[in-house]
């Protein structure tokens, strides 16, 4: 059996390294955002038995070309980028690290909020420019207003926890999640998405990519929102109608949004989001801190590991668990 993980992305924490070397492996990379193709001809040429999934695609040309690839491990929790269905059906588990950097993300999306809310950018920029603009000038505090949590996994709960500590009241859609992730903070179960937009003054967005939730918010979910409410994004750029969100902002139906995540990543340096000042936006870096990539990296090597060696792994790390199993494969 081949002693290669191919990761793909440039760097790996060194704690995820040093867990690689000590079971005599060796870790290759490909380039940040490469190509399927180019990703393909390096597993064809490492013969690597596992990837760390960071950045680029990973479809089915992508597994159909690996004959010895045997897990696929996430760094991170977000799988649209992997061909699940085709991993399932080469018998391939996919996993996740999850919770891993959930405190990471959820504080990311609390600074976008504070930084959107509290108008920072344009501020900070008129004030370099020799503008004083304290007459006249009339903020908005957060503490009464509503955090509406779209998806109760672990990040969601991370940021109702820090939301609740700054005052705001939490409502949240999830129809997977048990009661109890709702309970544990106070936060206000809905039945209907439709009712998490109306009580929503922040919408943040903290569920998977995929058919059903594809662009769900567009320009019929935003009008249901409250006039001058807010979008926060540390989830995929996928989940929005991006030309719709932008003219909510321009309209003044939005009041702004702060988004970590679009569309197609990166970005088009044209791309029209820039030139709107009450859109915040990071280049998608929520989790992106020493303290989470240590923990997601130690954890996607683990579960390579894990099913490399036979040994069991909780089934909440499966991303295509039940795929597998319709497959007969696990």
């Amino acid at each position: 059996m081949s002693q290669t993980i191919l990761v793909t992305g440039p760097d790996l924490a060194p704690a995820a390294q040093k867990l690689v070397q000590e079971h005599g492996f060796e870790t290759v990379h490909t380039p940040a955002y490469a190509a399927s193709e180019v990703i393909a001809d390096f597993l064809v040429k490492t013969d690597a038995v596992a990837v760390v999934s960071r950045m680029g695609r990973i479809d089915a040309n992508v597994i159909e070309s690996a004959p010895s690839l045997r897990v696929i491990s996430k760094h991170g929790v977000g799988v649209d980028n992997i061909d699940v269905a085709a991993a399932a059906a080469k018998g391939i588990p996919v996993l996740k690290a999850t919770g891993a950097n959930a405190v990471s993300v959820a504080e990311h999306a609390i600074a976008l909020m504070m930084t959107v809310v509290k108008r920072i950018l344009p501020l900070d920029t008129s004030l370099r420019q020799g503008r004083w603009e304290k007459p006249g000038f009339k903020g908005r505090e957060l503490a009464g207003s509503t955090l509406a949590l779209m998806g109760m996994g672990a990040i969601a709960q991370e940021t109702g926890r820090i939301a609740r500590g700054i005052g705001l009241d939490l409502v949240g859609y999830d129809p997977y999640a048990p009661n109890e992730a709702f309970d544990a903070l106070g936060v206000k179960r809905v039945a209907r998405f439709e009712e998490l937009l109306e009580h929503a003054d922040i919408l943040s967005l903290h569920c998977p990519l995929n058919d059903h939730t594809r662009q769900i918010i567009n320009a019929e979910s935003i009008r249901q929102m409250p006039q001058g409410s807010y979008i926060i994004n540390t989830a995929r750029g996928g989940l929005i109608d991006e030309d719709a969100l932008l003219s909510a902002v321009q309209s003044g139906h939005l009041s702004g949004a702060g988004l970590d995540t679009f569309a197609v990543e990166p970005p088009a340096e044209d791309h029209p989001f820039w030139k709107e000042p009450r859109i915040v936006a990071t280049p998608h870096i929520g989790g992106v801190t020493r303290e989470a990539n240590e923990r997601v990296g130690v954890q996607a090597v683990s579960g390579i590991f894990q099913i490399l060696n036979g040994e069991p792994v909780s089934k909440d790390r499966y991303a295509n668990w039940n795929l597998l199993a319709e497959a007969g494969q696990n």
